[in-house]
């Protein structure tokens, strides 16, 4: 399917809900939770410390380090796994990305809150293409308090194989949060592949 755009002022978000088979997420979703070193870090959040609720890696090319959140992320090195993915999601969207966030929820009680993706280092404008694997999961987008657009929060139900793609003024305007659920629910990985920087 091609990515469809979602109806959202201010915003640049496009969905493909099918852009791996249902085969193809699973096999990615076995492979990369086995083979990639994930950590279990601490974040500053209002001033104090906190564990992350997920395990979080970052890899990309040589020098493409990212900070949020009090954490400076030097990347690891791409894996076979991961430079096929993200060719893959390089000729979807016509991007080019030079590293990859992965988060991996291990329950419904993993989370993340409320956040935009506007370091300095990804840019003004910045092109982010989130592919998922595993358990579906909501994914929340509400208006910025006072940047964004009068409008109600957006819920989407990200399936396994789905890529979201967030651009424009999205990041500017938007916040977004994968909120906890009380749902048994197997793991998620999610996939956001990025440009840091001038490289």
């Amino acid at each position: 399917m091609p990515l469809t755009p979602v109806p959202l002022p201010a915003a640049d978000v496009l969905l493909d809900p099918a852009f791996l088979s249902a085969a193809e997420a699973e096999s990615w979703l076995q492979e990369l939770t086995s083979t990639i070193a994930w950590r279990h870090e601490p974040i500053k959040l209002f001033g104090r410390e906190v564990m992350q609720p997920r395990l979080t890696a970052w890899h990309g090319d040589a020098g493409a380090a990212y900070r949020y959140s009090g954490l400076l992320l030097e990347p690891q090195p791409w894996t076979p796994a991961l430079q096929a993915l993200r060719q893959q999601v390089e000729e979807s969207t016509g991007a080019s990305f030079n590293s990859v966030l992965l988060n991996l929820y291990r329950s419904g009680q993993d989370s993340m809150g409320w956040h935009a993706d506007d370091e300095p280092e990804l840019g003004p404008e910045p092109i982010i293409a989130s592919v998922s694997l595993g358990s579906a999961r909501r994914f929340r987008l509400r208006p910025r308090p006072a940047a964004g657009p009068a409008h109600p929060p957006l819920t989407l139900e990200l399936a396994a194989g789905s890529l979201l793609v967030m651009g424009g003024t999205t990041q500017r305007c938007w916040q977004h949060a994968v909120p906890k659920t009380a749902q048994a629910v197997g793991p998620r990985l999610n996939l956001t592949f990025r440009r840091v920087g001038n490289h």
